[in-house]
């Protein structure tokens, strides 16, 4: 999680876990913050904006190539194809096109089964996951940057069901964790300056610029990626992160217009002009009448209803699915060949389905399209006729859902082709997320929905005043905040792909019944694969018999508290490291018997450092200031903890003692035990704490105890909210 302190800049010792943000307010953090010069300050303040610039630099540098591939990659394809129909060569044009695809997703597959596993799907799920507190391995390093790029190439150009937004967004995080890191492994640069971002929140801060950037670079929307990270992806907020975050945004935009200007006139081969503006209405003119209520109401409503049905069936596949992966590597690579010949199949023989359609005087010269674009694809019809489902079916989904978009089409598309269309995209979209290959779900969401947006026009054609096109727009709002729940970064994504003002109203009306009726049925898409995928996470909102339990009561239930010395022995701190997965423990000191007095927490991480480190006392006492920091660094504090059996130490070495005071965490965050539990996790989320200390509402002499390991009311309990169900235990 996210989380502010007073400090200008940022102290290398946090938790390594990167499940919290706070301040360690140790004796060695208070010692490097005092030591820092105006000029280090003013370095670690340029450094973060330069780290947004080159965050928002390279993803739409990446972001842009990856469009060239596959815009070229696929008309290539698609040009071949219709050759070989046109000249009724029908199973060559089956033949090239499902080997083709088959190859695509073949490459895509096996980078993802064998050199990078955690690449596959979109990635949002985990880096939401990550931003809520919870680290998730192996999610933002090189090797998976690497596959994502290829991979959704890959896997989009193969003509699956699936965008390559999801992808973007992980390879932005990508992108920043490994410019906050300097690389990693053997490739990791030491420079001096990226010491400053050898902590937690700044790296998570580039995550979320990184994640930002993905969605701006998607959908060309720089607000409404900014509005994502807020809404959807990062649980804590500070003024300070939007602003980077919106600079790295502003930093895709303008790198995209200049791909876009570079490759106007056919110079980037099939890629063509493109525009920030992926479906551009602002000519149109959009007047709403009483009679408009009932069918924009209807759209809204179908939204929430299918969203929520597109859920459900979607998690039962994705059960299925983690029974098949779970066989092996063979099992994943079959199943996403075998789900690439389907669509295969599917795409290139439903067109013959249907008959084609007469092209007017109203369509002109553009009817029938033979080239590269357009909605009037000839594909296996004669002169002076078009194939409507062929011009959706047989495009990427860009162009697809440009042509389902397009306005003043309002019989163009025929009911049959728009159910058709709708259906297999449901279809193939249920099938295909889920498989070894890097994927998105909101191309595929808005082709959906923009369908049943372009037939609930069809059908209420006697009630619709507004433009077909338009209620397409609709449509695939309505469904991705059925799916999805999101309201207010949809909004201005749709307003920034539509640049027209006057659609905002409407749109503001349909999310909201969408999102009202979905949340009546099931959670978000995401939160449900958080679920599958055994992610914690911590809702915002607590649940309603947290408010009747207070955590005095709830402790009481719950294993008992591990709590250290502040002068502790080697073997009792190698025994508590082994026989809990804990965090962070209480320190205790004990001036007298009888009297314990809260010093602080310590952090696993920083006992492996002294363990490795092996500073140990011969006898039992406290240190020096002097004496700690002479020996660590800030550097050797901020590494992860590793395992405790990595460290071997003699019986001698574990008969010494560790003063553990220069560690502690002196202001760790403490409620009274008559708290409520409800009260408790909204300020451990708010704060975005690890760790909380319950402390009784009455103190009096420590209850003695055989062990000191499994003292109940000692006086201090260490509360660890566990993410993954929204419940609080107390460590131990």
């Amino acid at each position: 999680m996210h989380a502010d302190h007073s400090a200008l800049f940022l102290h290398p010792y946090t938790s390594n876990c990167r499940c919290s943000c706070r301040i360690i307010e140790n004796d060695l953090f208070k010692h490097d913050w005092r030591s820092r010069s105006n000029v280090e300050v003013l370095q670690y303040i340029f450094l973060k904006w330069a780290m947004a610039f080159l965050v928002g630099l390279l993803t739409g540098v990446i972001a842009s190539l990856i469009n060239l591939a596959i815009e070229n990659i696929t008309g290539l394809k698609m040009l071949q194809m219709v050759n070989l129909v046109r000249e009724k060569r029908y199973w060559a044009g089956f033949l090239y096109f499902a080997g083709l695809n088959f190859g695509l997703t073949f490459v895509a597959a096996v980078l993802c089964v064998v050199f990078a596993p955690t690449a596959a799907g979109p990635g949002i799920p985990e880096i939401k996951a990550y931003l809520n507190g919870v680290d998730t391995p192996n999610m933002f390093g090189a090797p998976q940057l690497i596959v994502k790029i290829i991979g959704s190439i890959g896997a989009v150009s193969s003509g699956m069901d699936l965008g390559k937004e999801g992808p973007l967004v992980h390879i932005g995080a990508c992108l920043a964790n490994l410019l906050s890191q300097g690389g990693e492994g053997r490739w990791r640069l030491r420079w001096r300056c990226l010491r400053y971002f050898n902590n937690d929140r700044d790296r998570r801060d580039l995550i979320t610029c990184g994640a930002s950037s993905g969605v701006c670079a998607a959908f060309r929307a720089p607000v409404g990626g900014v509005l994502f990270a807020l809404e959807e992806v990062a649980t804590w907020w500070r003024g300070a992160l939007l602003w980077r975050t919106f600079f790295s945004t502003a930093t895709v935009v303008v790198v995209l217009r200049g791909f876009i200007e570079v490759c106007r006139n056919g110079r980037c081969g099939m890629f063509g002009e493109g525009g920030l503006i992926l479906f551009d209405v602002s000519n149109v003119t959009v007047r709403y009448h009483a009679g408009d209520l009932l069918p924009v109401t209807l759209v809204g409503v179908l939204g929430g209803l299918l969203g929520a049905l597109y859920n459900h069936v979607l998690h039962q596949v994705l059960r299925l699915y983690n029974l098949i992966n779970a066989k092996g590597r063979l099992a994943k690579l079959a199943l996403a060949l075998a789900v690439s010949v389907l669509t295969s199949a599917g795409l290139y023989l439903l067109p013959f389905a249907v008959p084609c359609t007469p092209c007017d005087a109203a369509h002109g010269a553009a009817c029938p399209t033979v080239g590269k674009s357009g909605n009037f694809k000839q594909f296996n019809c004669p002169d002076g006729f078009y194939n409507d489902l062929a011009s959706l079916l047989h495009a990427t989904n860009t162009d697809a859902t440009r042509n389902i978009f397009s306005t003043g089409t309002a019989g163009e598309f025929r009911l049959d082709s728009l159910l058709i269309f709708f259906a297999i995209y449901c279809v193939l979209g249920l099938f295909t997320f889920g498989i070894a290959v890097p994927s998105g779900l909101f191309l595929p969401i808005i082709l959906m929905g923009s369908a049943y947006g372009r037939i609930t026009a069809l059908v209420l054609a006697r009630f619709v005043r507004i433009d077909h096109g338009l209620y397409a727009v609709l449509g695939a709002a309505a469904l991705m905040s059925g799916s999805m729940r999101m309201t207010v970064s949809l909004c201005v994504i749709f307003l920034e792909l539509t640049n027209n003002l006057l659609l905002l109203p409407i749109t503001m009306f349909v999310l909201l019944i969408a999102k009202t009726v979905g949340d009546a049925f099931n959670p978000s898409i995401y939160e449900i694969i958080l679920d599958l995928k055994g992610l914690p996470f911590l809702e915002p909102k607590p649940e309603t018999w947290m408010k009747d339990i207070t955590v005095g009561e709830l402790a009481a239930a719950k294993p008992r508290a591990v709590t250290l010395q502040v002068v502790e022995k080697v073997s009792t701190v190698v025994e508590v490291l082994r026989s809990t997965p804990h965090n962070g423990f209480p320190v205790l000191d004990r001036p007298r018997p009888g009297v314990a007095e809260l010093h602080g927490l310590v952090l696993r991480s920083h006992l492996m450092a002294v363990l490795r480190k092996r500073w140990f006392l011969p006898e039992k006492r406290r240190t020096e200031e002097w004496e700690a920091r002479d020996k660590f660094s800030s550097t050797e504090l901020a590494e992860k903890a590793g395992s405790v059996d990595e460290v071997q130490l003699s019986p001698e070495e574990l008969d010494m003692y560790i003063d553990l005071h220069p560690f502690t965490n002196t202001t760790p965050y403490t409620v009274v035990e008559t708290m409520s539990v409800a009260k408790a996790v909204v300020l451990f989320r708010t704060c975005a704490l690890r760790h909380m200390l319950i402390i009784p509402k009455f103190q009096g002499l420590e209850v003695s105890t055989e062990k000191k390991m499994d003292s109940k009311f000692g006086p201090f309990f260490l509360l660890l909210i566990k993410m993954a169900t929204a419940t609080i235990s107390i460590c131990g």
